[in-house]
């Protein structure tokens, strides 16, 4: 039974590694046609943007982000160049 146990907990740790990688896709791996239709299809997504570093991107138009943030134009790196996305951010310049 020990090696039943360790073959089950062997692909139960595959499995999650797996869903991970798939849960924030690299949006160095995509063209920016595709990251764009995957944050309007999702409206809002973390992706990965370099070797240590991901964001949550959100929709332009949309009720993604908390008051007092707003969607805020960003640029992440994709295959085909820097692509422009939106983040929520609180707007530059408010008044309280």
């Amino acid at each position: 039974m020990p090696i039943h146990r360790t073959a089950l907990t062997t692909v139960a740790m595959l499995l999650a590694a797996t869903g991970l990688t798939e849960a924030r896709p690299d949006t160095r791996t995509m063209s920016c046609q595709q990251l764009q239709q995957l944050i309007q299809s999702r409206r809002a997504v973390v992706l990965t943007t370099g070797p240590n570093t991901y964001d949550r991107y959100v929709r332009q138009f949309g009720n993604e982000c908390d008051w007092p943030d707003v969607p805020m134009s960003a640029y992440v790196p994709t295959r085909d160049g820097r692509c422009p996305v939106h983040r929520c951010a609180e707007p530059v310049g408010r008044v309280p």
